[in-house]
């Protein structure tokens, strides 16, 4: 009885250290569950100041619930299964439509605030109080391996929610975590112990993971700052830096095309400048259909056939023979008729104007905003990249390849209408871990 009384509350106490820090990033690809629709109770957006337009009302990936296989398999020092490798999911997640948790006051779980606690020989004070907390170190992250496993205060983990391991905030409180690189944000809730590294200071969801943009190196320069209502940075401060380097660009960019358009603008007014001038007249421009009308009411000198002729060769009208015209002057011997071959060879007839330019001509001097995501050696990864971005709801991909250095290389590229979409698209491109898109020019 005494061995069984002991057994029940070995459990807790294995709890709190059910989700010690891997020992190193989670792997891909890996297994990983299938989105839904599922709205988290108590979930509100903060530090964005709202969503985009098409994300769903709630969580766009349905909630965790308890894998009873991930039970037991403990290790010394709480550690879980440290034999199998971490894995995270094939695709990335849409973190744009992934809710911030709310920060509340909570009561503190009756497991996994036990304190003081040992884990591998060292001693962890919970704190009583978190108000003025901060702390700068490194962040890692944990993924596949324990989606749907209790955590230390016996909640589920769920790697696409935005939640944290920390040694020893309380169980569950709340967090902002900044990454100090690129100056990105997100608010978690710590449900959950780690992780037991020297050196590293919070164990994110794969999901934070991805909103921090870290999971590209497995770890990040982060701090972590305790949070409660009514606290002044529940709303992070906007733009991040990274987007401002965005926004800085797309100015830039927005400055280039405008010099661009002024600078051919100003070479069309210079080629138009050397157009030959009209012939003067002296007189006021005539109505439309009366350039060529000789009247001998308005002219200076008598009406004679002489000052005819040279009114004809001022205005560069000859005489219809059904020949082409001639532009070298009649010899003295010509008969009369030869008023046909005069220097202006100009016909009477007006051209055409010429055609507008076609919109999509102006759109590509002016407009659309091409971004480059990423360029790939193989067609198989830009792809796999291009059905990521169709997964986050981002139409109008495409992939193009081009020949550099005596390689193809495969470029996949998003149009947007105009600058201030091209910045909002970046940092959604951003967001799903490709890194900042470039704008680019074909």
């Amino acid at each position: 009885m005494n061995t069984i009384a002991r057994s029940r509350w070995l459990i807790p106490g294995l709890l709190i250290l059910a989700l010690a820090a891997c020992s190193s990033a989670p792997k891909k690809p890996g297994g990983g569950t299938a989105s839904g629709s599922s709205k988290p109770s108590g979930a509100v957006v903060q530090g964005k100041g709202g969503r985009p337009a098409h994300c769903p009302d709630g969580s766009p990936y349905k909630a965790a619930s308890e894998d009873p296989s991930t039970r037991g398999d403990y290790r010394a020092g709480g550690l879980y299964k440290p034999g199998v490798n971490d894995s995270t999911p094939t695709y990335i997640p849409n973190v744009a439509c992934i809710p911030e948790p709310e920060v509340v006051d909570l009561p503190r779980s009756p497991v996994g605030n036990k304190s003081p606690y040992v884990v591998l020989g060292k001693q962890y004070q919970v704190m009583d109080k978190t108000r003025g907390y901060a702390e700068k170190g490194t962040a890692s992250y944990y993924g596949a391996k324990f989606h749907g496993r209790l955590t230390s205060n016996r909640e589920v983990y769920d790697m696409y929610a935005f939640t944290a391991a920390h040694k020893t905030l309380p169980l569950p409180s709340f967090a902002r975590v900044t990454n100090l690189d690129n100056g990105e944000s997100v608010i978690v809730r710590v449900n959950d112990r780690g992780p037991f590294h020297d050196g590293r200071v919070v164990d994110l969801s794969y999901a934070a993971a991805v909103r921090l943009g870290i999971t590209q190196r497995g770890t990040g320069n982060v701090e972590v700052r305790a949070l409660a209502p009514g606290d002044d940075n529940l709303m992070v401060d906007k733009p991040s830096r990274r987007e401002r380097r965005e926004v800085a660009a797309a100015a830039a960019a927005a400055t280039t095309a405008s010099a661009t358009a002024a600078r051919r603008a100003s070479d069309m007014d210079a080629l138009v400048g050397k157009l030959p001038a009209a012939a003067a007249t002296g007189t006021a421009a005539k109505p439309s259909g009366e350039q060529y009308r000789y009247r001998v009411a308005d002219s200076a000198k008598p009406g004679n056939a002489d000052n005819f002729d040279h009114w004809m060769r001022d205005n560069g009208v000859r005489v219809a023979t059904g020949k082409p015209a001639t532009t070298q002057a009649a010899s003295v011997n010509s008969a009369p008729v030869a008023v046909a071959a005069l220097p202006a060879a100009a016909p009477a007839a007006r051209p055409a104007p010429a055609p507008a330019p076609s919109a999509s001509l102006s759109q590509q001097v002016l407009g659309s905003v091409l971004l480059q995501v990423a360029s790939f050696a193989s067609r198989d990864n830009a792809t796999r990249a291009l059905g990521q971005l169709s997964s986050a709801g981002i139409a109008g991909a495409s992939i193009s390849d081009i020949v550099s250095g005596g390689r193809t290389l495969w470029r996949l590229r998003v149009p947007a209408p105009d600058h201030a979409s091209a910045s909002e698209l970046a940092g959604r491109i951003a967001g799903l871990g490709f890194g900042a898109p470039q704008i680019v020019k074909d």
